[in-house]
């Protein structure tokens, strides 16, 4: 009787710490689980954070960017345009002086013709810069050919430009953007990185549109560079983040930039 009782005593004693152990290694696992997700949530509010705060900047890039360019184009009207029609309208009132004589009359004449031109000539510029006129009529191969020539003939760079893409899909916002990310690289490049010699090739690279662009200027260090980026940078960081693609920069000191961007 005393044998029954003392194997009931150990199997109770055992299912006790059968229980205990069990009921440890559940707190255990739900301790762990509950940190483990605490920790999780925390990463990813970090990481929604940043992506936030990556937005904000894009944003402020963006109208900053606007800002500037309003701003060259009222001292472009107010400078180039502006100041040549007072002149003309100035001129023209003299032509209502009394007995002017042939030579004034023609000086007079041959300045409001001038000045005119001129006001045209920077018209036509300003018009030009804020969206090329072949960009309109023929897409955007035919513009980035223009925009290549321009930097080509006025610049003192090579620029070599392939393609092998078919544009006349994108809507017409979406060639704007990668045409403005282009003539922004072009401006780095000679502008920073004094190169010259610049290459630009469009493919489809692994089953996405791709433009591979490239320089054989100063380069930059990629450390130092990342931890801070120009608006000019963000700016084209906003238009590849809003066609939908990413970019990947590589530079070194003294080795040129090589930048690829999807869409």
């Amino acid at each position: 009787m005393e044998v029954t009782q003392l194997a009931v005593d150990q199997i109770i004693k055992a299912f006790l710490f059968i229980l205990f152990a069990f009921f440890s290694v559940f707190l255990t696992l739900a301790l762990f689980f509950y940190f483990s997700r605490k920790k999780i949530v925390k990463i990813a509010v970090e990481k929604k954070n940043q992506e936030i705060h990556y937005q904000k900047e894009i944003l402020q890039s963006v109208i900053q960017t606007q800002e500037d360019e309003r701003m060259r184009i009222a001292q472009d009207l107010h400078d180039d345009i502006s100041s040549k029609l007072n002149i003309v309208s100035l001129n023209t009132h003299l032509l209502k002086t009394p007995n002017l004589s042939e030579s004034e009359y023609n000086e007079i004449i041959d300045n409001v013709v001038n000045l005119t031109a001129k006001a045209l000539e920077n018209s036509r510029r300003i018009a030009h810069d804020l969206l090329p006129p072949v960009f309109e009529k023929f897409g955007l191969h035919a513009a980035i050919e223009e925009l290549v020539n321009e930097f080509s003939s006025a610049k003192n760079v090579q620029v070599k430009y392939t393609n092998s893409l078919d544009f006349s899909y994108l809507e017409v916002n979406y060639q704007l953007h990668i045409f403005r990310i282009l003539q922004e690289l072009l401006n780095n490049s000679i502008r920073h990185g004094k190169a010259s010699e610049i290459s630009i090739n469009f493919v489809e690279n692994n089953s996405k549109n791709t433009c591979f662009y490239s320089d054989n200027g100063v380069g930059f260090d990629m450390k130092s560079t990342n931890k801070k980026r120009g608006i000019g940078m963000q700016n084209i960081d906003s238009r590849v983040n809003f066609l939908g693609g990413k970019i990947n920069i590589h530079s070194e000191i003294n080795k040129g930039v090589q930048i690829d961007f999807n869409f």
